[in-house]
């Protein structure tokens, strides 16, 4: 599985949405310089973020953007899914009878990689932004290694 940086810079523009938004606007720019991303690329990331129902944008002086619902109920999976980005581990079509190699039937190991792909989103699914800020996300792996 990969993850493109459409997914990577979405999840990072909305942390840092979180942390320095609050109820005020955030102008895109700050998220920009502070993240080091491209402004024309997050204005099209955003413009899909929007379009989902995650963020609000206030137009004119003092415009930007805020979330739009509190960060502990938006989860990383909402973020990758609304910029399109799908989580997907096969190289199979849904819904499709051939397989990864392109031939009737499904491949050897097509559990394996379906099972790994559900884990990794029922993973995504379970972090909140609050969780990505706070940085609550590595759960019984740090408590082990503490």
């Amino acid at each position: 599985m990969r993850l493109t940086s459409k997914g990577r810079y979405a999840v990072m523009a909305m942390a840092d949405l979180a942390l320095h938004g609050g109820e005020r606007t955030v102008p895109l720019q700050e998220v920009a310089r502070r993240q080091e991303i491209s402004l024309s690329y997050l204005e099209q990331l955003f413009s899909r973020l929007r379009q989902a129902g995650l963020v609000a944008g206030v137009r004119g002086p003092g415009g930007g953007y805020r979330l739009a619902r509190a960060s502990g109920e938006v989860t990383v999976a909402d973020i990758i899914a609304a910029v399109n980005e799908p989580i997907k581990t096969t190289r199979c079509k849904e819904g499709s009878g051939k397989s990864c190699i392109g031939k009737s039937g499904r491949c050897i190991a097509h559990g394996l990689w379906q099972e790994m792909g559900e884990r990794i989103h029922g993973f995504l699914a379970s972090v909140s932004l609050a969780d990505v800020v706070e940085q609550r996300f590595d759960g019984p792996a740090r408590v082990a290694a503490e």
